[in-house]
């Protein structure tokens, strides 16, 4: 038991700052970057608020998925590490066609 109440601690702490970027950078004046702290974007995005709401619903996807995996550890530990192999392999793939999607749609 104790497996699994680290388990879902460790992926909450790994949500807390995808839900502080999606819910307090929404608003930004600047655009969201997307890990690699891209400061060009400046230049690149046209409609920063566009940009800014779907990058932060991206982020909270994010916080979202790391949630689930912590309840997937709660539930059953294999169950958790499933879900986080998926999100750290598959799931990046995703997040990042995603974020491209994005950057083409307000640049």
């Amino acid at each position: 038991m104790a497996g699994r109440i680290v388990g879902l601690i460790a992926c909450l702490l790994c949500a807390v700052p995808f839900l502080i970027i999606g819910v307090y950078d929404r608003e930004s004046s600047t655009p969201i970057s997307f890990w690699s702290g891209d400061k060009s974007l400046m230049e690149k995005v046209h409609n920063v608020a566009g940009y800014n709401k779907e990058m932060a619903d991206l982020y909270k996807k994010c916080a979202i998925a790391f949630v689930a995996a912590g309840v997937g550890c709660l539930i059953h530990l294999i169950l958790g590490i499933a879900i986080i192999l998926l999100e750290c392999t598959v799931g990046i793939y995703v997040v990042y066609k995603r974020y491209k999607v994005i950057l083409r749609k307000y640049s």
